[in-house]
C-alpha cells in the first residue's frame, strides 16, 4: 500500500481527490495549505509542487499534480474502488480521460471566473460586474448540457458512480455557493443531493469542515462571496 498525502485547501478542487480517496478507503493524510497566507507560493511548498497549486498528491514522497492525472492514477491503482467504469476498449478508456479533462480544462476555468472573478480583473467592482455575469452565461450553457446528460441516469455514467460525479459535485457546490441560479437544472440538483448522502462524500466534507475551522481560528478563512 503506497503512503499517500494530499495537499488541500477548502472550497478548492482538492475536494475531488479527497472524495476519491475516501471512496477507496485506503489510509491517507491531508495537509492544509493556507492560501490566504500565500502558503502555496512558499519555498517549502514550491519544492513539492513548483506550480504552487492544490491538489498535490504525494505517493511514497513523489508528487503527482493535476486532477486528471491524480484521479486517473487512483482509478488505476485501486480498481476495486471502481472510481471509473471498467472498460476494455482503448477508445472508451480515453473517453473517460476526456470526461475528466472536460471538467478540469473547460468547466473549471469558468468556475474560477464565477467564484473568483477578481483573478481576472484586479479591480473588484469591475470583476464582479463584468467577469462574473459573462461567466454565469457561459456556465448556464454547460449546465444545460450536463443536466440533459443526467436524464439517462443518476450519475455521469448512468447507473455507475464515478470520480467524474465527484468533480461535478465540487463544481455545483462552488458556483451555487456564490449564487448561481439552480432552478433550470433539476437533474443536477438531484445529483448533488444524492452525492451528499454518500458516506465517502460526508467524510470528505467533514475533513474540509475541520480545515475551515482551523483557518477561522487563525483568521485566514476567506468565505465564498
Amino acid at each position: 500500500m503506497p503512503e499517500l498525502k494530499l495537499f488541500v485547501a477548502p472550497n478548492t478542487c482538492a475536494r475531488v481527490p479527497t472524495i476519491a480517496l475516501e471512496e477507496i478507503g485506503a489510509p491517507f493524510e491531508t495537509s492544509l495549505i493556507r492560501t490566504a497566507a500565500n502558503q502555496q507560493n512558499s519555498a517549502e511548498f514550491l519544492k513539492v509542487n513548483p506550480k504552487g497549486k492544490v491538489p498535490t498528491l504525494l505517493i511514497d514522497g513523489a508528487p503527482l499534480t493535476e486532477n486528471v492525472a491524480i484521479l486517473s492514477w487512483l482509478a488505476g491503482q485501486f480498481p476495486e474502488a471502481k472510481l471509473l467504469p471498467e472498460v476494455s476498449d482503448p477508445l472508451e478508456k480515453v473517453m473517460q480521460t476526456a470526461d475528466l479533462a472536460f471538467f478540469a480544462g473547460t468547466v473549471h476555468p469558468v468556475v474560477t471566473r464565477i467564484a473568483m472573478p477578481m483573478k481576472m480583473i484586479p479591480d473588484a467592482p469591475l470583476s464582479f460586474e463584468i467577469v462574473r455575469p459573462k461567466a454565469v452565461e457561459e456556465m448556464r450553457k454547460i449546465m444545460k448540457m450536463i443536466n440533459a446528460r443526467l436524464e439517462d441516469g443518476p450519475w455521469w455514467y448512468g447507473d455507475h458512480w464515478s470520480v467524474v460525479d465527484g468533480y461535478l459535485f465540487w463544481v455545483w457546490g462552488r458556483i451555487t455557493g456564490v449564487g448561481f441560479d439552480v432552478e433550470a437544472f433539476p437533474n443536477i440538483q438531484r445529483h448533488h443531493a444524492m452525492m451528499e448522502l454518500r458516506p465517502a462524500v460526508q467524510r470528505a466534507m467533514a475533513r474540509e469542515a475541520e480545515n475551515i475551522e482551523i483557518l477561522k481560528r487563525e483568521d485566514l478563512y476567506m468565505a465564498p462571496r
